[in-house]
C-alpha cells in the first residue's frame, strides 16, 4: 500500500520565506523597524486596532508610510484636506485649535497613539493642527490602503463607530455641565 511521508517544515524557514515574499511586493521605508513591543503597543493602546487579529494588523501596518516630522512643525494643518489617519512611534505631537488668535491645545499623542482616524470615513476638512512637540515618525494610514483590505477595514470602521459613539457622549456630557454653568451664572439663586 502506498504510504504518505510528510516531512516537518522548519518554521524559521517558513517566516523567512515569507519575509522574502513581502519584502518582494511592499515597498518599506528605510531607517524604522517595528520591534515586537510597539506593534503590542498599537494593538494594546490604538482603539482603531482593537480586536484586530495579529496577522491583519502585521498586513496593515505594512501598508503604511512612514512620516518623520520635525519640532514644531504640523503634521497637518486644521482646514486641510484629509484622508489620513495617524499612529505615533517616536515623539510626540499636540492637537491645536486656533481661538482668538492663539493656539489652544487640545490633546497630546505618544508612541502608540492615533490621530487624524475621522478623515478615514468622510470628513475630509482637519478639524484642528497637529504638530510635533519634538522630532516624530508616525506611520500614515492612508484610506484608499485601508479600503483594500476588508479584514482591515472592517476593524477599523467598526472601531472608529465605537471611538465616535465614545466622544459623542463625552460632549454630551460637558453640553451638560456647560448649560448647568451657563444657567447659574445667568439667573443666581435668590435667597428664599
Amino acid at each position: 500500500q502506498g504510504v504518505l511521508m510528510v516531512s516537518k517544515i522548519d518554521p524559521a524557514v517558513v517566516q523567512m520565506f515569507a519575509e522574502n515574499v513581502r519584502a518582494e511586493f511592499i515597498e518599506r521605508p528605510v531607517g524604522i523597524k517595528l520591534g515586537a513591543a510597539i506593534v503590542q503597543k498599537i494593538s494594546q493602546k490604538v482603539p482603531i486596532f482593537a480586536g484586530m487579529a495579529l496577522d491583519t494588523l502585521m498586513t496593515t501596518l505594512a501598508m503604511a508610510d512612514h512620516h518623520p516630522v520635525k519640532a514644531g512643525e504640523p503634521v497637518f494643518n486644521e482646514g486641510d484636506i484629509g484622508g489620513s489617519c495617524y499612529v505615533v512611534i517616536v515623539g510626540q505631537v499636540a492637537v491645536e485649535k486656533v481661538r482668538d488668535g492663539h493656539p489652544v491645545q487640545l490633546a497630546r499623542f505618544g508612541p502608540g497613539e492615533c490621530f487624524g482616524e475621522m478623515a478615514l470615513v468622510g470628513r475630509h476638512v482637519r478639524s484642528a493642527t497637529v504638530r510635533a512637540l519634538r522630532d516624530t515618525v508616525t506611520m500614515r494610514f492612508d484610506r484608499e490602503r485601508i479600503d483594500s483590505n476588508p479584514h482591515s477595514a472592517q476593524v477599523i470602521y467598526r472601531n472608529i463607530a465605537k471611538v465616535l459613539a465614545a466622544r459623542l457622549d463625552e460632549s454630551s456630557v460637558r453640553l451638560a455641565d456647560l448649560t448647568l454653568q451657563g444657567k447659574a451664572v445667568l439667573k443666581p439663586e435668590t435667597p428664599p
